[in-house]
């Protein structure tokens, strides 16, 4: 679980666990981390997101997807991106 601050409430809340969401199939999109067994990567939604789409964009071009998926894959990302490597510049 993750926590975020909400601007509306003012405080803290607990974001949804990713764990439960991402999958990580061998057979399904080359073993790529898709969102609850689909066939849709997180690498489809952040580059949607990254297109400029918003959540209700993809979530009309895809019903099978939700906010918590999307938040997900904003979630796993980031979590890769703490745990990857950093090379020092010497």
């Amino acid at each position: 679980m993750h926590r975020y601050e909400d601007s509306k409430t003012k405080g803290s809340i607990m974001a949804i666990d990713y764990h439960n969401i991402i999958t990580l199939e061998p057979g399904k999109r080359s073993g790529k981390p898709c969102i609850r067994g689909l066939r849709i990567t997180v690498y489809d939604v952040l580059s949607w997101l990254a297109e400029g789409m918003s959540h209700e964009e993809i979530i009309d071009d895809f019903p099978e997807l939700n906010n918590d998926d999307i938040t997900a894959c904003l979630l796993y990302a980031a979590d890769r991106e703490r745990h990857s490597l950093t090379i020092s510049a010497s």
